[in-house]
């Protein structure tokens, strides 16, 4: 899992963006995580247009790990794109 280029697009209120952080963790996987509500200004609309270029909802938890994009917490998927076998 060296090498990965992990970002997350969340809302800091988001139980599912949670669920995505608190995965990431037990996977023991570095990310780069970008809360876009406490954004502002240039800062956030660039962000959110990025966020549309991966996922034209911008809904949230957007995740890019590498070259897959996932919408939503879907841990089988996000296992899946990170290389872990499900142990189910």
């Amino acid at each position: 899992m060296t090498g990965e280029q992990i970002t997350l697009y969340a809302l800091s209120t988001c139980s599912h963006c949670k669920s995505t952080k608190r995965l990431f963790s037990e996977c023991d996987v570095g990310y780069e995580y970008i809360e876009v509500d406490d954004l502002e200004g240039e800062e956030r609309k660039a962000i959110l247009e990025d966020i549309k270029k991966l996922n034209p909802l911008c809904s949230f938890p957007t995740i890019r790990i590498n070259d897959t994009v996932i919408v939503g917490y879907k841990e089988k998927q996000i296992k899946e794109a990170l290389g872990i076998k499900n142990e189910n």
